[in-house]
């Protein structure tokens, strides 16, 4: 007995780390995976690291017929130095922010109460605004411009902040992301604060949103990825100088000498800096977001 006693432990021990052998094993189906994930990032990085080379190239070396990754002048921050005396370059970094900083916010407010309304509320034409959102995710924005510009027309707001902000603030994929995540919370939850006496609003403030955490931070992050690299509708909305955003200030700078490849290059790593930072800052967020609104399920 004593010799079976003392050996059990020693049985129960040796199988955890055999599990963990096990588990760490390189099988064929995660080698394929890992291969076809590895192909996709140098098939996505290639042309990233090309923009890269050619920002940082002479327009004479960026321009050469043949394709050089080492250019045979060397590297120079000309483009770069150009593209921030032509244009006003900080001025333009702070439009794109606080207007898509704006259009995050507001758009995080109207969507999160009208997805909490579908989820949780019944009311007369629910199903037919559901249809209606639902139907409005398949329409191309470019279909909207025309009436989006007739009605800041007439109401005035052509030229001002408010002009690129409104038409941005609704996003009928975001509410039913959003909805589609409210549909998995208990609701028993909310049934207790209820009879703690919580009103609707309190339930929905200190119930509802500490829990939506995660994919309020993923739909912030798609919206004020959106609304930074948004180009035609700033573009056609403003004309004053003072109010341009980065994506549209950027296209102003032109040369009388065609078309300035290493120029246009450093502008657009100007404008995805800032996306880059904020994807590298907040991935564990979008990923955790994604992976939690069930849409799966649908």
């Amino acid at each position: 007995m004593a010799t079976e006693i003392l050996t059990r432990p020693a049985t129960s021990t040796a199988r955890p780390s055999a599990s963990r052998r096990t588990g760490s094993r390189m099988t064929p189906g995660r080698a394929a995976v890992l291969a076809v994930a590895a192909l996709l990032a140098v098939l996505w990085l290639v042309p990233f690291a090309w923009a890269t080379v050619t920002a940082f190239k002479s327009e004479t070396d960026a321009a050469a017929p043949k394709i050089s990754w080492i250019p045979p002048s060397g590297f120079t921050a000309d483009a770069f130095v150009k593209v921030f005396q032509d244009g006003n370059i900080p001025l333009w970094t702070w439009n794109s922010l606080y207007t898509s900083a704006a259009i995050t916010a507001i758009t995080l407010v109207i969507s999160a109460l009208v997805a909490y309304a579908l989820s949780r509320i019944d009311f007369r034409g629910k199903k037919v605004l559901m249809v209606v959102i639902i139907a409005s995710i398949i329409i191309p924005p470019p279909v909207l411009i025309i009436p989006l510009f007739y009605q800041m027309v007439a109401l005035h707001m052509i030229d001002t902040s408010w002009a690129i902000i409104l038409p941005q603030v609704i996003h009928p994929a975001m509410v039913f992301v959003l909805k589609k995540f409210f549909d998995q919370i208990p609701r028993e939850l909310e049934e207790a604060a209820v009879m703690d006496g919580a009103s609707r609003m309190r339930i929905f403030l200190q119930v509802v949103l500490p829990l939506s955490r995660p994919i309020l931070a993923a739909v912030a992050i798609f919206v004020f990825i959106g609304a930074w690299n948004n180009f035609l509708w700033p573009f056609i909305a403003t004309n004053d100088g003072s109010i341009l955003t980065l994506p549209v200030g950027l296209q102003t700078i032109k040369s009388a000498y065609g078309i300035q490849y290493a120029q246009n290059m450093a502008s657009a790593l100007l404008a995805a800096l800032p996306l880059i930072l904020v994807f590298l800052f907040f991935q564990r967020q979008i990923i955790k977001g994604v992976a939690t609104t069930g849409l799966a399920g649908t």
